[in-house]
């Protein structure tokens, strides 16, 4: 006797199967969905001329202020003599300078100049123009999704 047909919608392709969202099939989804994001976005610059690492750098300064060369080696997790040569080209660059520290004359501050502050602006400009764009080509639902979803990934990585 032949099975009876049963109506079924078809499976929503956007919908994660349950099996996707177990912690470790998910965490694996949302990596590499992340860096294939964060990659797309570095394309993203006001110029060509700044590395990545230094567009780091610049940021760093611009969101919390002037440091010491140490203390933005260790914000970047990187070792201090990279640090110094990344220092350097953004001061020929004219985008950081050098200042004296105010307690210790041993120490300088680096610096963020209107040129660095200005190379920051326009970069964050065009990296959220071009996620605004793709982000309009959905619908109000996935984006609404995606809102929830930049809430919960904020609170992944608050310690």
């Amino acid at each position: 006797m032949p099975s009876p047909i049963v109506d079924r919608e078809p499976a929503d392709p956007t919908r994660p199967r349950s099996g996707r969202c177990r912690p470790a099939p998910l965490a694996s989804e949302l990596r590499i969905a992340i860096t294939l994001l964060v990659r797309r976005l570095r394309w993203e610059r006001s110029s060509d001329a700044i590395t990545d690492g230094q567009y780091g750098v610049l940021a760093a300064l611009s969101s919390n202020g002037p440091m010491t060369p140490t203390a933005l080696a260790e914000d970047q997790h990187v070792q201090p003599p990279p640090m110094t040569r990344t220092i350097n080209a953004l001061v020929e660059m004219g985008l950081v300078r050098r200042d004296p520290h105010p307690s210790d004359r041993r120490q300088v501050l680096v610096c963020i100049t209107d040129a660095g502050e200005a190379e920051v602006r326009e970069t964050r400009r065009r990296r959220t123009e071009w996620l605004a764009q793709r982000l309009a080509g959905l619908s109000a639902e996935d984006r609404e999704t995606l809102a929830r979803a930049a809430t919960i990934l904020r609170t992944v990585v608050q310690p």
